[in-house]
């Protein structure tokens, strides 16, 4: 699934590419029965509304709120997209037929913004701008882990929150901060020398500011190569991201650990229906 950087680097993208153009049209395949009489345009009754309230609008701009893309338009309407586990947003010419694309905004400039889709769970949904903190998708998330005023003691307060969740699942909470996934707390942890299993309440205090560090350089370097496509995602010129090229515990497993001195295997384990990779060695469980 897209996370923070993905999200954030289909933003910068859609804001260098797409801001300022029309939009003239929108067609979609998607169709859902689980979706019907849900505001989702996989419910047919909602997307000739949803169609109807964008035609015409110009896009103002792209912003994001954890892995959740807001298009503002001209007409006080924000269109959001989620483009959980395999969606990406393409900027391209006029589409060839493409079994993976299931949904089409035409442009202004005779270009289209597409929205690839293999496993066709995204979400595509309206909202009035003005009214974007009371939507469901967004009013419960935590706060953004790159914000200037998020600061190690404040990340500290947001984990203790489930003082006696596992660390890996509660990185990954986004009510207690938004945007990171399973990709990125695999990460951090290896890094910060943390099991996944470890409880938060028996974190050490320093072991806090490590992990708090960790997650903003991991994130900030992520963002700056583009993200990571080791499965399906691209950003909107269609191009692979560069993170899956410096991944320490993510995808390694069975590989010898590539900490110095560390003579650890990368190993993995089914947490909460997830898979969580980590160092047998140097990651620690405190107790």
């Amino acid at each position: 699934m897209p996370e923070l950087p993905e999200v954030q680097t289909t933003v910068d993208g859609l804001n260098r590419y797409a801001r300022g153009l029309i939009i003239k049209d929108i067609w979609t395949d998607y169709y859902s029965k689980f979706h019907l009489g849900k505001p989702n345009i996989k419910d047919g009754k909602y997307f000739r509304k949803f169609r109807a309230a964008v035609m015409g609008a110009k896009i103002l701009g792209a912003k994001r709120r954890a892995k959740n893309i807001l298009l503002g338009l001209s007409n006080g309407k924000t269109i959001l997209i989620h483009m959980k586990l395999t969606g990406s947003l393409l900027y391209k010419e006029r589409s060839k037929a493409d079994k993976f694309i299931h949904m089409i905004f035409s442009l202004s400039n005779g270009k289209e913004l597409a929205l690839s889709d293999l496993r066709k769970f995204a979400k595509v949904t309206l909202a009035n701008t003005a009214e974007l903190g009371n939507m469901p998708d967004l009013k419960n998330l935590g706060p953004e882990p790159l914000e200037k005023n998020f600061t190690w003691q404040k990340f500290q307060k947001r984990l203790l929150k489930k003082p006696n969740g596992k660390i890996k699942q509660v990185l990954m909470d986004q009510t207690v901060i938004a945007g990171i996934g399973n990709i990125y707390s695999d990460e951090m942890l290896w890094h910060a020398g943390v099991h996944p299993l470890t409880l938060v309440k028996k974190i050490p205090p320093e072991k806090f500011k490590l992990l708090f560090s960790t997650m903003r350089k991991i994130l900030v370097r992520s963002i700056k190569i583009g993200g990571d496509s080791e499965s399906d995602y691209r950003n909107i010129l269609g191009e692979k991201g560069n993170f899956q090229n410096e991944t320490r515990v993510y995808g390694q497993e069975g590989e010898p650990c590539s900490k110095p001195k560390c003579r650890g295997l990368i190993k993995r384990l089914k947490l909460g229906g997830r898979s969580a990779r980590f160092c047998g060695e140097h990651q620690i469980i405190f107790s």
